[in-house]
This record gives C-alpha cells, sequence and structure tokens, in this order.
C-alpha cells in the first residue's frame, strides 16, 4: 500500500508539472472517446429502430406460415387457426399479445387505375401488438373483425385516384385457386411512417375476408414479446408446438433487414478499432516524449536506490490517470449530447433511403451500456499496453549514462 501511494503521489506531481501538454493529451483523449461513443450510440438508435420497425410493421418477434406459403401466398397456402392452441404454446413467454392474419396478393381497380397490393385480413381488437394500432386515420378504422370495408393508404389513394368513401373493386383467388372479384367500400385513409406500406396493404376485417373467400384458414399468426429480443429458447418453444408450421424469427422474416442489423455490430467494432488505435499512437507518441526528457530524474532515482518495477509503475499510472480522466470527461460530454438529440434526429430529407434500410425517418439515438463498458476497458487497456514500452525504455539505461543527460 506505501509503495501504491508513492507511485500514485509521484505520478500526479509529474502531471501536473506538465499542465499544458498532458492537457492537450486528455482533451484529445475526451474528444476520441466522446466521439467514439455518440457515434455509436447513432448506430445504435438505427439499429434498435430497424429491429422496431420490422416487429411493428406486421411480423412481431415470431410469425408462423404454412410451409411454402412464402414462395406462393395465397389461400391454398392457409391453416386452421386453433387460439387455444396459440395461448399454450406462448404459455410461460413474456408475450405481449398474437394476432392471426389473411395476408394475400390482390389486384384493386377504382374507377380510374388499377394497381396491385397485399389484401390483408385482421382483427382489429388484436392489432395492438402492430403498427395497425398507431395508423393517423382519416374517416374511420375498421370496427370488428367481420366488417367488410377497407382501410386504404394515402399514397395508394392518390395512385388509385379515388376518394373516401368510394367503392374498389379487388381481385384475388379464393381457397380453391378461382379467381374472384369483390367489391369494398373505403371506410379510412391511414397515413403511415412508410411510404411502401401506403402503397402496398390495404386492410378488412378478417372474418369477413374468410367468408367471401369461402375458407376458415388463416395465412400467418404474428407473436410479439414485451422485450425487444427475443431469446432462443422462446423461439424453439413455439416451434416445438407447431411442428407442421414454418416458425421464423424476425430475421427470417426479413433477411435484407437482418443483414444490415448483424453488420452493423461489426462497423461499430471496427470504427472502434481506428479510432483508439489512432489514440494509442498519440499517447505512445507522447509518453516516450515524456520519458526522453526525464531521463536525468530517471537516473537520480535508479542512483539512490530506487527499484525499476516502481519506475515502470510509475509511468504506467501517469498514462493510465491521464486515460481516465480524458474517459471520465468524454462520456460525460457523450451523455450531454446524447440528452441533447434525444428526441431524435429528423432524416425526411432522406425519406427513401431510410425506409430501405427499415428506419424511421426520425432517428433516436441509444446507449448500450455494454458499448461504453467495452470503450473503457479497451481504453485503459491499451493505455497500459501504449505506456508499457517507454516505461521499459527508461528503466534500461545505465543510471550513471542517465546521470550525465
Amino acid at each position: 500500500m506505501n509503495t501504491f501511494r508513492l507511485v500514485l503521489n509521484l505520478s500526479l506531481r509529474n502531471l501536473w508539472r506538465q499542465r499544458r501538454r498532458n492537457s492537450i493529451l486528455v482533451v484529445a483523449i475526451t474528444f476520441a472517446i466522446g466521439g467514439v461513443i455518440v457515434l455509436n450510440s447513432m448506430i445504435r438508435g438505427m439499429q434498435v429502430q430497424m429491429v422496431d420497425s420490422v416487429v411493428e410493421n406486421l411480423s412481431g418477434h415470431i410469425k408462423m406460415h404454412a410451409p411454402n406459403y412464402r414462395d406462393d401466398p395465397s389461400m391454398e397456402r392457409g391453416f386452421v387457426l386453433d387460439p387455444i392452441r396459440v395461448d399454450e404454446s406462448v404459455e410461460g413467454l413474456p408475450v405481449l399479445g398474437w394476432a392471426a392474419r389473411i395476408t394475400i396478393p390482390a389486384v384493386i381497380m377504382s374507377e380510374r387505375e388499377t394497381r396491385g397490393a397485399s389484401l390483408i385480413g385482421i382483427d382489429p381488437d388484436r392489432e395492438l401488438i402492430s403498427v395497425v394500432s398507431n395508423f393517423k386515420l382519416e374517416g374511420e378504422g375498421l370496427e370488428s373483425t367481420s366488417d367488410s370495408r377497407v382501410l386504404v393508404g394515402r399514397s395508394l389513394l392518390e395512385e388509385l385516384r379515388t376518394k373516401l368513401g368510394r367503392r374498389i373493386v379487388l381481385t384475388t383467388l379464393d381457397a380453391d385457386g378461382i379467381s374472384k372479384e369483390i367489391g369494398f367500400r373505403i371506410v379510412g385513409v391511414y397515413d403511415a411512417e412508410s411510404e411502401s406500406m401506403e402503397k402496398s396493404l390495404v386492410f378488412t376485417g378478417r372474418t369477413a375476408l374468410q367468408e367471401l373467400l369461402n375458407s376458415s384458414e388463416v395465412t400467418e399468426v404474428s407473436i410479439r414479446l414485451k422485450t425487444r429480443y427475443a431469446k432462443q429458447e422462446d423461439f424453439d418453444q413455439v416451434r416445438k408446438s407447431f411442428p407442421e408450421l414454418d416458425v421464423l424469427d424476425w430475421q427470417q422474416v426479413n433477411p435484407i433487414v437482418a443483414f444490415m442489423y448483424n453488420t452493423v455490430n461489426l462497423v461499430i467494432y471496427i470504427w472502434l478499432g481506428i479510432v483508439l488505435g489512432a489514440l494509442v499512437f498519440g499517447l505512445v507518441n507522447t509518453l516516450i516524449t515524456a520519458v526522453l526528457e526525464r531521463i536525468h530524474e530517471f537516473g537520480l532515482f535508479r542512483a539512490v536506490g530506487m527499484r525499476s518495477r516502481i519506475i515502470v509503475a510509475q509511468v504506467i499510472c501517469e498514462s493510465v490517470c491521464l486515460m481516465i480522466l480524458g474517459i471520465a470527461l468524454g462520456v460525460a460530454g457523450s451523455f450531454l449530447i446524447y440528452a441533447w438529440l434525444y428526441d431524435g434526429i429528423d432524416l425526411s430529407a432522406f425519406a427513401e433511403g431510410v425506409e430501405m434500410m427499415g428506419m424511421s425517418s426520425q432517428m433516436k439515438p441509444a446507449i448500450v451500456a455494454h458499448d461504453v463498458l467495452v470503450v473503457v476497458a479497451v481504453s485503459i487497456t491499451l493505455a497500459v499496453v501504449a505506456s508499457f514500452y517507454p516505461a521499459r525504455r527508461a528503466v534500461r539505461m545505465n543510471p550513471l549514462d542517465a546521470l550525465r543527460h
């Protein structure tokens, strides 16, 4: 303990003696650490929004289809819904809710235009787990699962050149693969964050659609959990309960978004390596300069009997103290910037590109404790590694030669 106090006291005194140089180094460390944490929070925010967007946009954390449904979505590849069985499959899981739907391709015709879209039969009472419950509506919403009217996206409404309250005709295939033309009245127009959703999704009551298509089946069941990420054991529990169905997680449902999500982790560590690597080179250069300026001092210490390991410990202690101070200031500064950007950054000017990545036009940062701990731990470790070479150089010189320096 006495040795530690001696080393710490000598280190702090020397740091104070070289205030100007050490202040510049601390500022550099502060900006590097703060910059890494802030950028990581922006990237993590983007990553979190990817997951939330996919989960909310009808996928859920776990999704069930009949085999081969994704290759050819139609009522011919539906399955009979057993609500009791679904409830049993999620028993014990942190489930927010589940919803059964019918999702089939359709051709939509107004009095002026024709467009392709997906016709989705829903139970409005169960769609609290999806983005449907957050739609901004003009007109009315669907009242029940037996409501035979439709909700149409504003962008699709404009392309069809029709209006709220008008009738449209949808052509699709029923359970026997026979083409059917069905007339619907537009009860509401929804606004979504995603323009592609507005153009491609049309909603109606699930039971009403089943009657029109002569079927009692559904094409999918989505399960949403209370947590942001589903555990593998949660996924496995549902899969064991439905071995005859394709049980998929959100990454399997959206492989492109999943690829970008996983790429983000690699980008974060590459960025961390570049910044901290540059910081280490600067730290080594500064410490070598400091050691060369103190050769006479170290020679005097050796001449009066100070052990080499104490001199090495002193140089390392100085480096670690500088790094800890820079880390503290950098972390504090990054949290202030995070608080300033908490409400998000408006990316509406890049709406199309942002939408392709599965993100909202309002990007909010997200600080992950693991990332901050990694930055702190790696920075301190690199400070020790970077100071070891200058410290060893300080004690290798002969004490008499050092005194003549």
